[in-house]
């Protein structure tokens, strides 16, 4: 066996950024069991609960973005940058990493500033068609770029960049289940035509509120739906449902755990337009409604959402219109079998097998290469 690897993986903030970065985690554990991996996320955001519950260690650092609505705020933004800069330091001065992967978030800034000023071989990650702004900065410092995307030579040097795709959840691709058996999982009748509504690991107001305006359509249609609101939502949206009445073919939940079974139960999916869950929907063949957020930078979400749909992979509703539009096109959708196949059969040609085996393979190359040990 060659000497044990050490490989630090920094970023999150969501599930987009967090479960590519555990997918390829797990990818370099099987491929070198002996590996020691280290994750680095930002304190108070999501991956300092999601990374321990796949297994791995993590270390949290006090950054955040900056305020760009109330500038005088941001003083205290850049102490906190300061701080991590420090603490990034002392935790690779002790790790000793061989290699370094980035996953985009504020935690991946610091952490792969200090890897490479002491010559730590550093990958990035970047799942959007529209590059995020730590992975732009970090560019000229990475040995390797991994990216999702045609076209990504305006933000990258073209010698550093390798398709891969994104790494997603295993039990998306994992899951036997069949269609029948995943509806009746969720007490629904197995027969009928199912629509499931995600709106990320953070929930999506513009989706809720589609549902909430259209209960009765749902209500009078023979379509049953599986609505994920997402934590923060969840309470008022149940009490809004409640007063105007529920409809006995909806079930309402903050979170999903199974998603490859839940996928499986739906003919249809409405989605935000994040790159992970894009890059489900591709290798499972789900035809999917997207609904790009607007609170994202650059809008990039738009970008991904219409890499899909030029290729009449997806269909698109714009945020603004969605609370209006948007259950009465998944009805209609969902009830037209050639157009679910006619998406079913494009979005499949889209998607990247392998994703996160290939970039493991990519790190355990720099690793083993690495000069720093």
């Amino acid at each position: 066996m060659d000497k044990e690897l050490r490989i630090i993986i920094s970023g999150g903030g969501t599930g987009g950024h967090i479960f590519p970065a555990i997918s390829i985690a797990n990818a370099i554990k099987a491929k070198r069991p002996d590996a020691k991996i280290l994750f680095v996320g930002a304190l108070g955001r999501m991956e300092m609960q999601r990374v321990p519950a796949a297994g791995y260690e993590i270390k949290g650092l006090p950054i955040c973005g900056f305020d760009r609505k109330h500038l005088l705020k941001n003083f205290s933004v850049i102490l906190k940058i300061w701080k991590s800069q420090r603490m990034a330091k002392r935790i690779i001065k002790d790790f000793k990493p061989m290699a370094a992967v980035g996953v985009g978030g504020y935690a991946s800034g610091p952490t792969l500033n200090v890897c490479a000023d002491k010559g730590v071989p550093c990958l990035i990650q970047e799942q959007n068609s529209y590059a995020g702004v730590t992975n732009k900065l970090l560019a000229k410092k990475a040995s390797v770029i991994c990216v999702a995307y045609e076209g990504m030579e305006r933000f990258f040097p073209s010698d550093k960049i390798v398709i891969t795709g994104n790494p997603v959840r295993q039990n998306v691709l994992n899951a036997t289940v069949s269609k029948e058996e995943a509806r009746k999982q969720w007490g629904l009748d197995p027969d009928k035509k199912t629509v499931l509504l995600i709106g990320g690991s953070l929930g999506a107001r513009t989706i809720n509120d589609s549902v909430i305006n259209h209960l009765q359509e749902i209500a009078d249609s023979d379509v049953q739906f599986i609505w994920q609101t997402g934590k923060y939502y969840l309470e008022e949206m149940k009490e809004r449902v409640e007063k105007l009445g529920k409809p006995g073919n909806l079930i309402i939940t903050d979170f999903i755990a199974d998603m490859g079974a839940t996928y499986k139960a739906a003919d249809l999916v409405i989605s935000r337009a994040g790159a992970s869950s894009i890059s489900e929907f591709c290798l499972i063949g789900k035809p999917v409604i997207l609904v790009p957020s607007p609170n994202v930078a650059e809008d990039h979400q738009t970008k991904n959402a219409m890499a899909l749909v030029n290729k009449d992979a997806a269909v698109y509703v714009k945020d603004t219109e969605a609370a209006d539009v948007l259950i009465h096109q998944a009805l209609t959708i969902v009830k037209d079998d050639n157009k679910l196949q006619n998406l079913s059969d494009n979005i499949l040609k889209l998607g990247y097998k392998d994703s996160a085996d290939i970039i493991a393979d990519k790190v355990i190359k720099l690793a083993t290469q690495s000069k720093w040990k």
